[in-house]
């Protein structure tokens, strides 16, 4: 199947998408709508993003010494994707947006994220202007995060600092009250910040009229010193241009600056930035030191600033998703259209025959089949997050919280397992490719260098691993397990009697069980040393078992006689699904094994020994 078509299973027959419509908030809106939000972003993607991937990628950001420059591609493709209306398409009317479906919302996306996820769209605007939205005072929303919703303004996020990294106990930026009557301003108690970021995306650029930053930084006590650790991390609004309460630029530069230009393995359209906030170099009022806006409460930065990251990693595992997908249909193609070798038959190889395509080759195909098992599993994982997040918003109070609950668990999975294996789907697209695929003639290897980042940014591959197994499986006590074996056990149920699915259905409660067992005995001793020293190959196993669940709940929907795909579509996903389980999933006792016996050896051999 092609995207569009593999979306419209997905959503329409598996999720069950326009069901959302019966609720108030969507009621406005059928599988029309959604469609026709569905053909824009598919043509702007088409038209503005796709055919530009590969100038962006050799084209990059650079720093003329006063603002830094871009190609005009990047600001057709901006534009494009602000007037769609993308950037505010789950928002409420009165905020300009469509009140959209986040499960659509994801799903529109994957188009621009498929196209070219080095040009960007607007994750970190719509992560930026969400959090205002919740945290944000009256009129933060309104000058903030309704001029992000509407182009005019972009959004960061700046956590990391070049001395901590993801250490966030470590930050020393400092915020200090502006005057006496700081806490007066109405766009919230004002600060003036000192510090630096690192890793910061899109934090200089002129693609819009202003960047809206939100910074961590932390407020001196009593004594003047910073808090130890994370409590004392506030969050703060710091543009990048001064503004009045009307949001209109009040013509001062914000004593931000930047510091430098990261120059990166991909995503080499996006500019990565390090700044500088409070160095003096645009001194506001004569004084040095960035006007901040506190958000929320002082001390409860990080709170507020977890609602965008939790947003941020299923963005990640989506753009993860679909730089996998673009490479496993660019090799499909090149497998379809490439002819060499020849067939084996009882005497060997015949040199007289012609040649044949490779993807008639049992090796290629193999990886061809690995591509699409993960990817397209990858695409079904993270649209059913979305689904949990309507259902967390707009669901009745129970269901509603057992979403939040499941959410909490699976969005590690969805974030780390795309970004792991969706990768290793782009590696095997350059291998489909051969020697080709290894040279800049052909995409692949774009598609490789842009997904490696997903392993490392918003919380890296073993940040994720200790979330999952140190936090997410303990909380209150252990709910989002139960509630994760509940919905998997209703598959089991549903699959056990379908001839062609009961033996997957045995294997995924066996695998469960493993995972269950594999839990409890990391924890046994009660040391969190003793079972966060396997937390990545907990995670893996932990992945590849959600994956499987999801695998065998996508081939049930495919076997559903009201189900509207081809016939050879249905041929796809069951070849899928086995594939999975005969490769995939007999992975997980190795990593298991690992956690069950609490193996220490790599958190105990001695440092000489390296």
């Amino acid at each position: 199947m092609n995207l569009r078509s593999t979306l419209d299973f997905l959503l329409y027959d598996w999720l069950q998408a326009e069901s959302l419509n019966q609720r108030p908030r969507f009621s406005d809106h059928s599988r029309e709508t959604f469609d026709a939000v569905f053909d824009t972003c598919e043509r702007i993607a088409r038209e503005k993003y796709a055919p530009f991937n590969r100038l962006v990628d050799t084209q990059e950001p650079h720093f003329d010494g006063e603002k830094v420059i871009l190609p005009q591609a990047t600001h057709d493709a901006q534009k494009a994707y602000a007037e769609s209306g993308m950037l505010s398409a789950a928002q409420d009317y009165d905020m300009g947006g469509m009140q959209l479906p986040y499960t659509v919302e994801a799903a529109a996306n994957a188009f621009f994220a498929m196209a070219s996820v080095s040009i960007g769209s607007g994750m970190l605007t719509t992560g930026n202007a969400n959090l205002l939205m919740v945290h944000g005072n009256a009129l933060q929303k309104e000058v903030f995060a309704k001029n992000e919703f509407s182009g005019r303004f972009s959004g960061t996020m700046c956590l990391s600092e070049p001395q901590a990294g993801s250490s966030l106990s470590d930050v020393t930026t400092r915020a200090v009250p502006d005057g006496a009557d700081f806490e007066a301003e109405p766009l919230g108690a004002r600060y003036r910040l000192k510090g630096n970021k690192m890793w910061i995306s899109s934090g200089e650029h002129e693609l819009t009229d202003n960047i809206i930053h939100l910074v961590l930084a932390k407020i001196p006590g009593p004594d003047g010193k910073l808090i130890a650790g994370t409590r004392g991390i506030s969050l703060f609004i710091v543009p990048k241009k001064l503004v009045n309460a009307k949001g209109e630029l009040t013509g001062a530069r914000n004593d931000v600056a930047l510091a430098g230009l990261n120059h990166k393995l991909g995503w080499r359209g996006t500019t990565n930035t390090l700044l500088n906030f409070g160095e003096g170099k645009y001194p506001v009022d004569g004084q040095p030191g960035a006007v901040g806006y506190l958000v929320g409460k002082p001390h409860e930065g990080l709170r507020c600033m977890f609602h965008m990251m939790n947003e941020a990693r299923i963005g990640v595992g989506m753009a993860a998703t679909m730089l996998g997908m673009a490479g496993y249909h660019a090799s499909l193609d090149y497998a379809k259209n490439r002819p060499q070798g020849r067939p084996i038959g009882p005497g060997g190889k015949d040199a007289a025959q012609a040649q044949i395509r490779i993807i008639e080759h049992a090796d290629v195909r193999r990886m061809l089949l690995a591509q699409k098992s993960y990817c397209e599993g990858a695409l079904a994982l993270e649209l059913y997050c979305a689904r949990l997040v309507d259902e967390q918003h707009t669901g009745d109070p129970s269901a509603a919280d057992d979403a939040r609950m499941l959410l909490e668990v699976l969005t590690p999975i969805a974030k780390s397992w795309p970004s792991e294996w969706c990768l290793e789907a782009n590696s095997l697209a350059i291998q489909v490719h051969g020697g080709y695929g290894y040279t800049r003639d052909f995409s692949v290897e774009q598609y490789w260098r842009d997904n490696r980042l997903n392993m490392i940014h918003e919380g890296t591959h073993g940040i994720q691993a200790m979330d999952l197994l140190g936090r997410k499986v303990l909380m209150e006590g252990g709910r989002g397990l139960a509630l994760l074996a509940a919905r998997m056990q209703a598959t089991i149920d549903k699959a056990a009697g379908v001839a062609e699915l009961k033996s997957h259905a045995q294997a995924l409660g066996k695998a469960w069980q493993a995972v269950t067992r594999a839990t409890q005995a990391a924890w046994a001793t009660g040391k969190p040393q003793d079972a966060l020293a396997n937390a990545v190959p907990y995670m893996q196993a932990f992945g590849h078992t959600v994956l499987a669940w999801i695998w065998l709940d996508v081939a049930c929907a495919s076997l559903d006689q009201g189900a509207t795909h081809s016939i050879a579509a249905r041929r796809g996903i069951q070849g899928a699904s086995a594939y999975f389980y005969a490769y995939e999933l007999p992975k997980i006792t190795a990593w298991l094994g690992a956690v069950e016996s609490r193996n220490l050896l790599c958190a105990n051999l001695p440092e000489e020994a390296f």
